[in-house]
């Protein structure tokens, strides 16, 4: 192939030397001898040999105009299996891939390395005059620029390992997206081929976007990690045994017959665990430890773990400051009142107001997590408008029904909340089914349930209506089917239905050994006292408390080094800040949430452990995907070396270039018609 091939027309001046050699217009005078027969012998020699000269300075010089036009005319060799190439595109936009899993090496060190040594190598196949885009998983605004041959080799050195995660579709959409009115524009993916992230199979074939893929492989498949942790208990608190739960990740071929992980607690060490894993294998252990410090701490994991050290340290605080607000709003005529002193004045964690129903002071409902009604003769209009507002908020509303309870008042309160409506009263004594422990309201509660425990008995119950339009989840059950506590969303409240009451006279729910985890469940689930674990660049959602007005002072995220301090977008919903972390921190660790010169809340950052999987692509698989795709516009290079890797690129993207051996080959010619004239008598 040419680049220029309208310049082949130079090879016409191939006639210029022929019509000199033809046509010699040097005129000869004629000299007569008497004798010349030893002249025209010696005559005729020298015209044989004149001749043999003359030819081969012509060639010589035909030689020379023909090299020099097609050196013009940039003659290139190209692959045959490679799709064909455009030689006369200017953009060239280029894939670094820089995920963290590209922090893995191969015989020649760190893959990124190898990755921008090819990308260096890419650049050096084109001219100076052609424009090239570099991009990463970072998606910064410097890669929707064009860069000149010598800016884009000087920006490949600020390319780093990152944590942001990018599937190589949106990749491949946005090196499109803008070069959309570019036609001359050629791509390149240089990566791992990580199966998480480069999911080939989801690209659509498009026949005017060619596309390279250049595989830079590791030597070994090598990663331990931390996956996850979580508490066994829902609440932390100072001078309590706790028990955290560790998953280690072993994804290698390697069984890992001794290690251990840290619990540094406030840079403190607090705990030390040791596991055992076998190859491509989980490790659940568990690391038992006493905080000492009210409030929040600052925790992490650690292991040790080489090449890939991203994912060896995970990040979690927990606050063991624990305040539940709860609020108990008695019926003139209940029997349970003692019951619920009994199970929450008794316990630090709670902060129990008790009221009448005929003299609520609202004003505590601001701050409460639950409230509990507890067989109320009736619903008051201002109690029911005060509960719209806490539903908006978010908490746990529970209902007890009367004993003899006003139907008509009560179903008037439950449609107000979208709640199932009573139908009649049954007094049929039967007992309840055993609670189902895969129902995610037991997550925690139940190891197992003992087949021959003596369930508790209701001698008293409302049957309410099946409605199909709302969202209630049936808890508990008699063994009749119908239900007995009913879960009902309603905006971002939970409302726990009861279908009798608790006291003596209706069944002995209330001494039975269910009351106590059924509630302690009702008040925990609704407040989130486990750890606070986000992961970077995945658009992570953080709730607090509205105080008053953001005009003067909005929240700010500050890490806890002071080094980060940005303010998240923030939308206001109901009584709470919506806040939203998408893209502005990348780095793992710890941020406060600060708000008014007050700490809200304290939040850790972990490294998206879907890096972690070192799960590849091998070239079979990625050819195959290819076929079976029907990716006609997709080229693989691979090879082993950089040397090979510059021959492999010239060969399956512009070609290998003859240009520079035209000319020497021009000069050389010259050269010899040189010797020819001197030196050939």
């Amino acid at each position: 192939m040419f680049v220029y091939p309208w310049l082949l027309w130079a090879l016409s001046a191939i006639l210029i030397p022929v019509i000199i050699h033809l046509f010699n217009f040097r005129r000869y005078k004629k000299v007569y001898f008497t004798n010349v027969r030893f002249l025209k012998e010696l005559q005729l020699e020298s015209q044989s040999k004149s001749s043999l000269k003359e030819l081969l300075i012509l060639l010589a010089r035909i030689l020379t105009i023909l090299c020099l036009a097609l050196a013009f005319a940039q003659p290139v060799i190209t692959d045959k299996s490679a799709p064909k190439i455009d030689l006369s595109k200017k953009t060239v936009s280029i894939y670094i891939d820089n995920s963290f899993s590209m922090e893995n090496v191969n015989s020649q060190g760190p893959i990124l390395e190898s990755a921008k040594l090819t990308a260096k190598n890419i650049i050096n196949s084109y001219r100076s005059i052609d424009r090239f885009q570099l991009i990463t998983n970072d998606f910064e605004g410097k890669h929707q620029r064009l860069y000149s041959k010598e800016d884009a080799l000087n920006e490949l050195n600020s390319i780093k390992a990152s944590p942001s995660v990018k599937r190589y579709s949106d990749v491949l959409q946005r090196q499109t997206e803008f070069n959309v009115s570019n036609s001359n524009a050629v791509y390149y993916a240089v990566s791992d081929l990580q199966k998480s992230s480069f999911n080939i199979q989801d690209i659509k074939n498009d026949s005017l976007h060619k596309v390279t893929v250049i595989p830079v492989m590791s030597g070994n498949i090598n990663n331990v990690f931390i996956d996850t942790c979580w508490f066994e208990s829902p609440v932390q608190q100072t001078g309590v045994l706790q028990k955290l739960h560790v998953v280690i990740q072993n994804n290698s071929n390697k069984t890992i017959e001794a290690g251990s992980v840290k619990l540094i607690i406030n840079n403190n060490q607090a705990g030390l665990g040791s596991f055992a894993i076998e190859a491509n294998a989980k490790k659940e252990l568990v690391i038992q430890f006493i905080s000492k410090i009210i409030g929040y701490n600052y925790a992490s994991l650690q292991i040790d773990d080489y090449p890939i050290t991203f994912d060896d340290k995970f990040y979690f605080t927990f606050n063991t400051k624990v305040n539940i607000n709860t609020i108990l709003v008695n019926g003139k005529d209940n029997g349970t009142q003692q019951y619920f002193n009994n199970l929450f004045s008794g316990d630090s964690l709670f902060n129990l107001k008790e009221f009448s129903e005929n003299s609520i002071d609202y004003s505590f409902f601001k701050n409460a997590n639950t409230i509990i009604l507890n067989e109320l003769s009736q619903f008051s209009s201002g109690l029911t408008e005060e509960l719209k507002k806490f539903a908006t908020k978010g908490g746990a509303v529970v209902v007890i029904p009367a004993i003899n309870a006003n139907v008509t008042d009560y179903n008037a309160f439950y449609k107000t909340f979208n709640l199932p409506g009573i139908l009649r009263s049954d007094t049929h004594a039967m007992k309840l089914d055993a609670p189902d422990i895969k129902n995610p309201f037991f997550d925690g509660v139940f190891e197992k349930i003992d087949k021959q425990i003596n369930l508790p008995l209701c001698t008293q119950h409302y049957e309410f209506e099946q409605k199909t339009n709302t969202r209630a989840i049936g808890i508990f059950k008699l063994i009749n089917g119908q239900a007995f506590l009913t879960s009902t969303e309603f905006n971002n409240s939970a409302f726990y239905t009861f279908a009798s009451p608790l006291g003596q006279r209706s069944g002995n729910f209330s001494k039975h050994a269910y009351v106590v985890p059924t509630f302690n469940k009702i008040v925990f689930i609704i407040v989130n006292w486990y750890t606070e674990i986000y992961t970077l660049n995945n658009r992570s959602v953080i709730y607090i408390d509205q105080e008053g007005s953001m005009s003067e002072e909005p929240p700010h995220l500050k890490s806890k080094d002071a080094k980060i301090d940005l303010i998240p977008e923030i939308r206001p919903i109901n009584n709470q800040l919506q806040l939203t972390i998408s893209q502005q921190l990348n780095e793992a660790g710890y941020y406060d949430i600060l708000w008014k010169n007050s700490l809200k809340k304290s939040v850790s950052f972990n490294y998206n452990r879907m890096e972690s999987l070192l799960n590849f692509h091998t070239l079979e698989e990625l050819k195959n995907t290819l076929q079976v795709n029907n990716l006609k516009n997709f080229s693989i290079i691979e090879t082993d070396n950089t040397t090979d890797m510059t021959k492999a690129i010239q060969l399956g993207g512009t070609g290998v270039k003859l240009w520079k051996w035209f000319v020497l080959a021009a000069l050389l010619f010259i050269a010899i018609e040189i010797c020819l004239i001197r030196f050939l008598k």
